[in-house]
């Protein structure tokens, strides 16, 4: 863990981040430990967000800033060859939210660490979910949300999913926002997580472990 790098990603200094990557890149550091770091320094940015220390524009350049380190890393990985894929993951925010700073970045992370992510976008209705998970075939869905009517939209299309029949064939994880346990019980989700980190060790354990 280089806490330089945490500390001023989640400060939002971007010069100073390139500057550290590419340093970090020179001495041999391993990209997945850089990668590891960013998340943790975006777990850092959001919960600044929830506290009301940042605002939706601090995000969005908190999202530069990674989109910045991941050109730098991901070509050392393309080097080191494909990862096996793990497996498949279909991520979007629910009807009536249009945030997707935390989409981006899940299926950033998720993507680096060897899962097939199909990310359909902001405001998704019901049953483009369910057409989704349909074509798609994934194990995992991930349901995002930051705002509280959002919580009802999940549970619509929980409720959809199992209306269909799908069910029992996939894990379904919630994040994005006040999102805790009470949330996932109202949700009937599998499980929630509080930043992108949170959403790999969950796919880890249910399928790619």
């Amino acid at each position: 863990m280089n806490d330089k790098l945490i500390q001023l990603m989640a400060d939002l200094m971007e010069d100073e981040v390139t500057a550290e990557v590419k340093k970090l890149v020179a001495s041999g550091a391993s990209p997945m430990d850089i990668l590891d770091d960013a998340g943790q320094a975006m777990a850092i940015v959001g919960k600044r967000f929830e506290t009301g220390e940042y605002f939706i524009p601090d995000l969005m350049m908190a999202g530069e800033i990674l989109k910045g380190i991941s050109e730098i890393v991901k070509p050392l990985l393309e080097k080191q060859g494909p990862p096996q894929k793990k497996g498949k993951v279909l991520i979007g925010t629910v009807a009536g939210d249009i945030h997707d700073i935390g989409t981006d970045i899940v299926q950033f992370m998720l993507d680096v660490s060897g899962y097939d992510v199909l990310n359909i976008g902001i405001d998704v209705p019901v049953n483009v979910f369910v057409e989704k998970i349909k074509e798609y075939h994934p194990q995992v869905v991930g349901l995002s949300g930051f705002l509280t009517l959002a919580f009802d939209s999940m549970k619509k299309t929980v409720e959809a999913i199992e209306q269909a029949g799908l069910r029992n064939k996939i894990k379904i994880m919630i994040g994005g926002g006040q999102i805790d346990e009470e949330i996932r019980k109202y949700v009937k989700a599998d499980a929630y997580g509080k930043d992108a980190m949170a959403a790999v060790t969950l796919c880890n354990g249910w399928i790619g472990g």
